[in-house]
């Protein structure tokens, strides 16, 4: 039994290409149609993931079911992740490469209706993340975009932006100058 958990059905090299190709091969995929699947998951896109696992894990691990050889998949696999988000890091072509770059989705109140039909987001999802975000419309963005990992972030033109405490705390202080300036000058216009 024993035996069975470290016996090799493959060469370690083989099991590294292998789970180094799958990590690849998935990356591209990613790469290529993530940043919806990224930003909005809905079901249909959380089936797919799911059976992207079971899918490419006969093509890692082979006949191979040891113990050992799942480990030295994950720890390849961690690796390979390692190291190419430290070359990702220190090299920004090979990051907008690997990782892609920002899509506006609203510029100055209107939809990029080529970029949300490329991304395959609806207007729908577009307006439930507007709304999380603290937007009523699509005419109170200045700028939306969504990066390269699906977080959408958005810009609200200045009149539709929430209030700070302190832009408060000034509304309240001018306007307790102001009550008091009238007061004063009531007073004195009695007298």
């Amino acid at each position: 039994m024993l035996t069975d958990m470290f016996a090799l059905d493959m060469s370690v090299w083989e099991k590294a290409l292998r789970t180094v190709g799958v990590y690849l091969a998935l990356l591209i995929l990613i790469r290529v149609f993530g940043k919806r699947l990224m930003a909005q998951m809905n079901s249909q896109d959380l089936v797919v993931v799911l059976l992207l696992s079971n899918v490419v894990q006969n093509a890692i691990i082979g006949n191979d079911n040891s113990l050992l050889g799942g480990v030295i998949g994950a720890v390849v696999l961690v690796a390979a992740n390692w190291a190419l988000d430290e070359v990702s890091g220190r090299v920004g072509w090979f990051d907008r490469l690997v990782n892609g770059t920002p899509t506006a989705l609203i510029t100055d109140g209107a939809p990029d209706t080529e970029a949300l039909r490329r991304l395959s987001i609806t207007s729908h999802e577009l307006d439930v993340t507007l709304h999380e975000q603290g937007a009523d419309a699509v005419a109170e963005v200045q700028r939306a975009t969504i990066g390269p990992g699906g977080a959408v972030l958005i810009e609200l033109n200045d009149g539709d932006r929430s209030v700070s405490r302190d832009d408060l705390a000034a509304a309240v202080t001018a306007l307790r100058e102001h009550l008091d300036a009238r007061l004063d000058a009531v007073e004195t216009s009695r007298r």
